[in-house]
């Protein structure tokens, strides 16, 4: 069960972890950014649509990081419509165990293939040395709760980075950014998605899913070699700067959960000018390979943003259209539903956005059909 939790923590961090990498350094430092969080839970701002209907249903937006840590922000009218709702639905649904299996296959080289024998040699062997000072890192980034919970520092490298040398690259490069001092402190409860997935089976309300795994895998395995090459030699690059300690991450994970529990949409880490997808684009680069980090960007907004959110959207019109009696929760990342095109129209998306308390039935059906 721990390690199945693992694997969904691992990929949901993907496109939070995603979305602090495209930051832009020139803008607002969020530790410059602060809310109330002593305030009455009625006054915090919520991650909840409503669709004005008969029966209502719900747009919730969530956070890929431990409940523990939000739970006590969300605002009661957000836990009312997940209690009051019939059919709760996920972007995947988590507690499938072909999903979870899924996931992992697709992160897997074809058989008898290995990275050593795929990465230029200098890349393999500086993504070994930075593996191996991970893993003699981990036992002192582990904290005392999570060694309180059963938790040990090589089970914990073995959930996160084990058979690393049978990954295809693309997703190597995801999970050396998810381990850090900051996120490997986040593990052991499980995320606010698997929790709500839990909770709504524990409660035996329907569940279901808006997305195949195949459909989420498939825009990142199918980057070009010499783009992932070029990816994993960027993020490589960024984490021994970390080690050698030239550079601070000016975005992470503690910020992310901070704008959260703020209710903060308009913040930089959910701003619309930012997107959940990698940004490996930097003045130091020469034009070459300015012009490759310039490519995956588009592909991934493209793959990952809009093409994904405007399959997402029909679904969701189709499940609302063929039960009209029925309430709906569905439960989707926050920062991809507020910061990009939910539907055919920015210009729709943008409104959806504003008018994020609620939202009438026949102007949601009007902005999802073009």
């Amino acid at each position: 069960m721990m390690m199945m939790m693992m694997m969904v923590v691992s990929w949901g961090t993907f496109l939070q972890t995603c979305l602090m990498m495209m930051v832009r350094a020139n803008q607002q430092n969020p530790r410059e950014t602060s809310c109330d969080l002593n305030a009455e839970q009625s006054e915090l701002n919520s991650f909840l649509w409503t669709i004005k209907r008969d029966p209502p249903s719900y747009f919730y937006g969530t956070i890929h990081v431990p409940y523990t840590r939000v739970w006590d922000f969300i605002p009661e009218n957000s836990k009312q419509a997940f209690q009051e709702s019939s059919i709760v639905c996920f972007e995947l649904d988590l507690t499938d165990p072909y999903t979870i299996s899924a996931l992992s296959s697709c992160q897997l080289l074809p058989q008898g293939e290995n990275l050593q024998d795929l990465l230029p040699r200098d890349i393999y062997r500086r993504l070994k040395t930075h593996l191996e000072y991970v893993k003699l890192m981990l036992p002192s980034w582990m904290t005392p709760d999570q060694r309180g919970k059963g938790l040990y520092a090589d089970y914990l490298f073995n959930a996160i980075a084990g058979n690393w040398e049978r990954k295809r690259p693309v997703w190597v490069m995801l999970m050396v950014n998810s381990l850090t001092e900051a996120d490997i402190k986040t593990r052991g409860a499980p995320v606010l998605d698997l929790y709500l997935a839990q909770e709504a089976q524990r409660m035996r309300k329907r569940t279901g899913a808006v997305e195949k795994v195949e459909e989420q895998c498939h825009p990142l395995n199918g980057l070009s070699f010499s783009q992932v090459i070029f990816a994993l030699n960027q993020t490589l690059l960024q984490q021994e700067s970390l080690r050698a300690g030239g550079l601070q991450m000016p975005y992470t994970t503690e910020h992310l959960i901070k704008h959260y529990n703020c209710g903060d949409l308009n913040s930089i880490i959910f701003s619309h000018d930012t997107s959940q997808v990698p940004n490996f684009k930097n003045a130091t680069l020469p034009a070459s390979e300015q012009v490759t980090a310039q490519e995956i960007e588009l592909y991934f907004r493209q793959e990952l943003i809009y093409k994904r959110n405007e399959r997402m959207g029909r679904r969701v019109r189709a499940l609302l259209e063929e039960q009209p009696d029925k309430s709906f929760f569905f439960a989707f990342g926050a920062a991809s539903r507020s910061g990009s095109r939910w539907s055919r129209s920015s210009t729709r998306a943008e409104i959806f956005r504003r008018t994020r308390s609620r939202i009438s039935w026949s102007s949601w059906r009007r902005w999802s059909t073009g």
